[in-house]
């Protein structure tokens, strides 16, 4: 037990580090050395786990996947709840390399053999599922395009988080997350329900 759990500790340390060097370098950029050097583990451990950068860089593509499918909500509304992963993922954006990882990665996914359309598929699922169960309770405007809602919510997020790490290193990303947010809703839900949402971020 003590061997699976040490090997599962450097396991993660070698994926925080790769997704460490992946979000500030890049896929292209990023060395195989450089992250060794970062996770401080062998040149052995390393390759134990992962045969080769690619195969790094899909393991840390699939966190992004982990993440989304342990996030819990907390509200009962299927648009507060598509609100508030939003907020969710602008903190895991702030706050965990992993995900920045990740993203980046997605991002770049031309760098790689095998296109990531899973990563950007898992996103656009999520926001349709909650916006089905928001139309089925009647909370959506009469004959939205859910499918096409959800394309439009996941593509501008995308956008939103790019542009605000451009230009401020995402400092301003809950910022900005609020005015989507207020822009968007009026032509997505009706009144009566527009009344029982909150656009500014809810305490977790």
């Amino acid at each position: 037990m003590a061997k699976q759990a040490r090997a599962l500790a450097t396991r993660q340390a070698v994926l925080l580090a790769a997704a460490e060097v992946f979000d500030e370098r890049g896929y292209a950029a990023a060395t195989m050395a450089e992250i060794l050097e970062r996770a401080g583990v062998t040149k052995g451990a390393l390759y134990f786990h992962f045969h080769s950068k690619e195969e790094l860089a899909l393991a840390v593509i699939e966190g992004q996947g982990a993440w989304l499918a342990t996030w819990q909500p907390t509200s009962d509304s299927p648009v507060q709840t598509l609100i508030d992963l939003g907020y969710a993922f602008s903190h895991a954006l702030l706050d965990d390399p992993l995900v920045r990882g990740s993203i980046r990665l997605t991002i770049e996914h031309g760098s790689f053999t095998q296109p990531q359309i899973a990563a950007y598929q898992g996103w656009s699922d999520a926001a349709r599922e909650l916006l089905e169960r928001a139309r089925a309770a009647g909370d959506l405007h009469p004959g939205l395009d859910v499918a096409a809602a959800a394309g439009v919510i996941t593509g501008a997020v995308t956008g939103i988080q790019l542009n605000s790490q451009v230009l401020t290193e995402r400092r301003d990303l809950l910022r900005r997350m609020a005015d989507f947010w207020t822009l968007l809703l009026p032509g997505l839900v009706q009144p009566h329900a527009l009344a029982r949402l909150s656009v500014a971020e809810r305490p977790a």
